[in-house]
């Protein structure tokens, strides 16, 4: 397999590596198998559009074009090499209910179609009660005067679609687009409607998953469609990739980086983000259409394409911002509730540091203009290191850490979605127990054996409050949520609190903390006040509380008998 080709019917002005396959002639291409291309008009299995975007509109020298062009393309093959997004096929039938409250309407689309292009039903949308599962598969509950009748059909077309209708896969409304548009759509996903997987899942650091209480649904609250469902009864939640619209808003609002991004994970961002060194990385989403856009991209200025719009966070943002030593442009018509917020905490942390901020939004092409000019590089942010194995917080903390160092910048709120919190515990009234500790699934609170001390590294914590749940001690646990504060101490394990160990006062063994048997002793012993034995059992290890207790039987007996 050819990896690499460029494929222009008009060439190109400049010579690009050897590397790359370069042809004006379509038929080149033809019955050839290929890895990356810059046009979909190549079969491949990753198409560029970057490549094209770049070439066409950037300022960098010839010298710097032929490295740069390579560059992409080897960004494509990474990403492609790390995507985890399986693509599925779903069957669908021509089975089409049309949901049309005009006459205008009905006609606007049946005169689109042939008679043999689907088996059309109609309805008007005020009958509509429910609708569920995905495309290929519908089922519209409807009022038949009085009576409630199931509709199963393979797709939908509503015009001005309500969002009973959008939840789910399968719904198309021709005043987003057009009813040609439509139409085409529809004919297309015909005999098989292909999808892919856009989300991974660690249920083992899931804030949600089988917790007794629910201090975490923030993926499940953000989804736009269905692909997302929690049960509250088993505190499990469900996904269906074939509703996914692909956005990665989940990913962003996810505190423990449970849900990865499919197609760009945290390790494939992490090894793209290695080819920006020394460059001024401009993210575009898939959605905001590279091939039309035109601007002047001037010198060392590289696009960051990704597929979604609403998945990049906190750590995927400084690690691209750390490894280019640049301010970042984020380019896209939307920002999401968790990029939103990374973005702001981001920047305040910047402009703590470096005074400036760290990610320029551009929602629109003049305010992209006005980036693509004002990006620069920001003198000693610069920072790189090996996070393959590391967790979201892990990443994130390692690199704040180094912003920090040994200064005081004070504080920063992290916000609505995004949550850092600080962890507290009254000493007096915590016994040890570390039912906090195995609360927590991030790491944040962990136990030392070697000197019987709970303790907490604060950067870790994502202020999702099961310890505070769980913690048996009243009055004993609390969080200061929202807060990430800029000085060393954050990212240190400090000691929330501390005991000795008891010693058996039979065999000596040390068996428990001081604080916990002393606890358990003054709520027992008025109840075995009358009985010495049972009050020191009070005192005693798992081994030997049921030896005196045998012991006492047996002289008890002995002393009757005699």
């Amino acid at each position: 397999m050819q990896e690499f080709i460029y494929y222009n019917p008009k060439g190109l002005d400049f010579p690009i590596s050897e590397e790359i396959l370069v042809t004006s002639d379509i038929n080149d291409t033809k019955n050839k198998n290929f890895l990356i291309s810059n046009t979909k008009e190549v079969d491949s299995e990753l198409n560029a559009d970057e490549i094209d975007f770049y070439i066409k509109n950037s300022k960098d020298s010839v010298s710097a074009k032929i490295e740069n062009v390579l560059k992409l393309y080897e960004i494509a093959a990474t990403k492609y090499d790390f995507a985890q997004d399986i693509s599925y096929d779903e069957e669908v039938s021509k089975q089409l209910l049309l949901i049309a409250n005009t006459k205008e309407e009905y006609e606007s689309f049946t005169n689109a179609i042939n008679p043999d292009d689907f088996e059309l039903f109609s309805i008007n949308e005020d009958i509509i009660k429910q609708i569920s599962g995905h495309i290929g598969n519908l089922s519209v509950i409807v009022d038949d005067e009085g009576k409630d009748v199931t509709l199963n059909v393979s797709q939908i077309v509503w015009f001005d679609a309500k969002q009973i209708g959008l939840n789910q896969s399968g719904t198309f409304d021709p005043n987003l687009t057009s009813v040609e548009d439509v139409v085409k759509t529809l004919k297309e996903n015909i005999n098989s409607y292909s999808y892919k997987k856009f989300t991974t899942y660690d249920h083992t650091i899931c804030q949600y998953h089988e917790r007794r209480e629910e201090i975490c649904s923030k993926c499940e609250e953000v989804c736009p469609t269905v692909a997302i469902t929690k049960d509250d009864e088993t505190k499990t939640l469900g996904f269906s990739q074939i509703d996914c619209h692909g956005c990665g808003g989940c990913v962003s609002v996810c505190p423990s980086g449970a849900i990865d991004y499919a197609p760009s994970n945290k390790e494939s961002l992490f090894e793209m983000s290695k080819f920006y060194e020394e460059t001024h990385p401009l993210v575009i989403p898939e959605k905001m259409n590279m091939s039309s856009l035109e601007v002047s991209l001037k010198e060392n200025i590289l696009p960051f394409a990704v597929e979604g719009e609403k998945f990049l966070h906190e750590a995927s943002f400084l690690t691209l911002l750390q490894i280019s030593g640049s301010q970042v442009i984020f380019y896209s018509d939307f920002i999401s509730k968790g990029s939103g917020d990374a973005i702001r905490i981001v920047n305040d942390i910047y402009q703590a540091k470096y005074g400036k901020n760290a990610i320029l939004v551009a929602m629109n092409q003049d305010e992209l203009k006005v980036a693509l000019d004002e990006v620069s590089f920001i003198e000693g942010s610069e920072f790189n290191f090996n996070q393959d194995t590391l967790k979201k917080r892990e990443i994130f903390s390692h690199r704040l850490q180094k912003i920090v160092g040994d200064e005081d910048l004070g504080e920063v709120k992290t916000g609505e979605h995004v949550h850092y919190g600080l962890v507290k515990v009254n000493e007096d009234k915590c016994t040890l127990c570390l039912v906090c500790v195995g609360a927590c699934n991030v790491d944040a609170l962990q136990a030392d054996a070697s000197d019987n001390t709970l303790r907490l590294n604060p950067s870790l914590c994502t202020s999702c409050g099961y310890c505070e749940v769980s913690c048996p001690e009243a009055d004993c646990l609390t969080i200061e949520k929202d807060v990430i504060k800029l000085e060393p101490t954050w990212f240190k394990e400090s000691i929330l609190a501390k005991d000795d160990l008891f010693a058996c006062v039979e065999c000596g063994v040390e068996f428990a903390t001081t604080k916990a048997v002393t606890k358990i002793a003054n709520m027992m012993s008025p109840l075995f006040a009358h009985d010495p034995v049972k009050e020191r059992s009070l005192y005693c290890c798992a081994d030997c509380k049921p030896k005196i207790m045998m012991q006492n039987h047996f002289d008890q007996r002995n002393k009757g008998n005699a």
